[in-house]
């Protein structure tokens, strides 16, 4: 039940996706508990590949497992990637899930994503309204594979008495994420556009999009804090959101990027570009009663987050 403590201490955890956004964070603020880490290469471990993923559980039997590993991308990434999403994030999430059960996992924590929920679900999204209406048609692949993982979590916690739990982590933002000019994520995909028109000289960035739908942001640090907190003291079927609670315009956020980053041009909107889902923002009401809450504003998330591009950047060049 919520509320039950759970001792992370002298445990044998894996991060699955380590490399990833998500997973490097984890990373990072497990650094801070007296953990026995491991962590997965894709090079030596496919997790696509179920023999090759049975194999490795049964040799290492992890005590505990954060499955943050996924197929993850934009708007257009998850649109034109269709079958690639799909298939990549359900196979990922049978195979880590079976073999976590078949090897005794004390507990495993099934990372989703805010897409799962309905398009024109009443806002703020509360964690009962999964499955009650048609997706955001450009994830609709990504998203269904993402329910199938949670769905497929619960089933093992009702069935076997497996203590797996679900978390919905909101737009995230912060080191390690994917700076592709075409399949990047909104935050990532505008700090690369302001900073690179500032160095160009360019008098003006188009924003895909009208500017007008509304996103929630989170530090990615924050969220991986959200995680280790849950996985201690939650304990029960129920899905968990994670954000920040508040939201603001694609427009707005533009700004606070080119601010952030010195751009002083022009801000257009190219409305020829899909806008996406019109509204964002999660319910975290579930987690404030769990006692925790997001400590990073926007604006220094942002700046953390451009550091953290600037740094990157250069270790690519080097």
């Amino acid at each position: 039940m919520a509320g039950t403590p759970f001792d992370l201490k002298g445990k044998t955890v894996v991060v699955a996706g380590h490399r990833g956004m998500v997973g490097s964070a984890l990373v990072r603020r497990l650094a801070r508990e007296n953990v026995e880490l491991l962590t997965i290469d894709r090079d030596e471990l496919d997790l696509r590949d179920q023999s090759a993923v049975f194999r490795w559980f049964a040799e290492v039997r992890p005590e505990v497992v954060f499955l943050a590993a996924a197929k993850v991308g934009g708007i257009v990434a998850n649109n034109t990637l269709r079958g690639e999403f799909i298939y990549d994030n359900l196979v990922i999430a049978a195979n880590v899930i079976h073999a976590a059960h078949m090897n005794r996992t004390e507990k495993l924590m099934f990372l989703g994503s805010s897409c799962i929920y309905p398009k024109l679900a009443p806002q703020p999204l509360r964690e009962d309204s999964v499955l009650t209406g048609p997706l955001e048609e450009t994830n609709e692949p990504y998203a269904i594979a993402k329910i199938a993982g949670i769905k497929m979590a619960e089933a093992y916690r009702s069935q076997y008495g497996c203590d797996f739990i679900n978390v919905m982590p909101t737009n995230l933002y912060g080191p390690g994420d994917n700076y592709h000019p075409e399949y990047s994520h909104v935050v990532a995909a505008l700090i690369r556009r302001f900073h690179e028109a500032k160095l160009s000289g360019s008098p003006r960035v188009a924003v895909w999009g009208t500017g007008t739908p509304r996103r929630e942001f989170l530090y990615v640090d924050d969220m991986a804090d959200a995680c280790v907190h849950l996985m201690k003291t939650y304990s029960d079927s129920e899905l968990v959101n994670i954000g920040i609670g508040e939201d603001v315009t694609i427009a707005d956020f533009a700004r606070l990027v080119a601010t952030v980053t010195g751009y002083r041009g022009e801000i257009s909107f190219d409305p020829s570009r899909p806008d996406g889902t019109p509204r964002k923002l999660l319910d975290v009401s579930r987690l404030a009663k769990l006692g925790w809450r997001a400590r990073t504003s926007l604006e220094d998330g942002l700046r953390l987050a451009y550091q953290a591009y600037l740094t990157e950047t250069k270790q690519a060049a080097e």
